[in-house]
């Protein structure tokens, strides 16, 4: 009598559907991980583009009062808006 496949039973069945399971779960897991990853990228621009609005605000306020002249002004404005 030998040791063959017959006599192993449905143990090779069990952990060959576990493994699959796993990678499953591995591969769902990866792609949960880089949706949220590039998902927030988005909202970093947004914010900077928010603080660039209201800095812009600020120097047309202190334009309009006259706390600055225009040189002054036009060159600030410049770099607020080629800033990266």
């Amino acid at each position: 009598m030998g040791w063959n496949a017959d006599h192993m039973g449905w143990w090779p069945m069990v952990w060959g559907w576990f493994f699959l399971a796993l990678i499953v779960l591995g591969i769902v897991v990866l792609v949960v991980a880089l949706v949220r990853l590039l998902g927030d990228r988005p909202q970093q621009p947004r914010a900077r583009t928010a603080d660039r609005s209201r800095a812009r605000e600020v120097l047309d306020e202190r334009y309009a009062r006259g706390e600055i002249d225009t040189a002054e002004y036009e060159e600030r404005r410049h770099r607020l808006e080629n800033e990266i």
